[in-house]
């Protein structure tokens, strides 16, 4: 059954594992590794397509498989010139504010802001989000749907 309490863990691993990867990269590992690790671990991509639109994309901006989510924690894929492989940056914290979780049947929901602290110094980079998570065969909660994305800026 999922909970609101299970989103959280979820959320605050999931931003571990963000800063897990951008760390192996910075020590010279194997940080592709680290990332397929990252994605087989917090997306249901083993049993079907995931919704995810990623923050930074325009011109491939959805990515419904495994490929596609890689090249963008990654980049390094030709399929997808604009990846310059985000969990790379590298961040060294993620902070989750959620708005609200909604539990519906198998399924839980959340939305908010989520903030990247950049390793190298600097303001957090705030980005907004909604996930939707289920559980998967083994009993292990799964994101569906990752939608995330720069808040707004007015024009002045």
């Amino acid at each position: 059954m999922i909970t609101k309490h299970l989103v959280v863990d979820a959320q605050n691993a999931w931003g571990e594992g963000i800063v897990k990867i951008g760390k192996v990269f910075t020590e010279k590992g194997d940080y592709k590794a680290a990332a397929e690790e990252h994605i087989h671990e917090f997306y249901n991509y083993q049993q079907g397509e995931v919704l995810f639109k990623p923050t930074l994309t325009s011109e491939r901006q959805f990515r419904l498989d495994f490929e596609g989510a890689l090249s963008y924690f990654v980049g390094g894929n030709e399929d997808y010139p604009e990846d310059h492989g985000f969990a790379i940056k590298p961040w060294s914290n993620v902070q989750w504010e959620n708005i609200g979780t909604k539990i519906i049947g198998d399924m839980g929901v959340a939305m908010g802001n989520y903030f990247f602290t950049p390793a190298e110094g600097g303001d957090d980079v705030k980005v907004e989000y909604s996930f939707a998570y289920t559980v998967n065969a083994d009993g292990k909660l799964k994101i569906v749907l990752h939608d995330s994305h720069l808040p707004y800026t007015p024009v002045v």
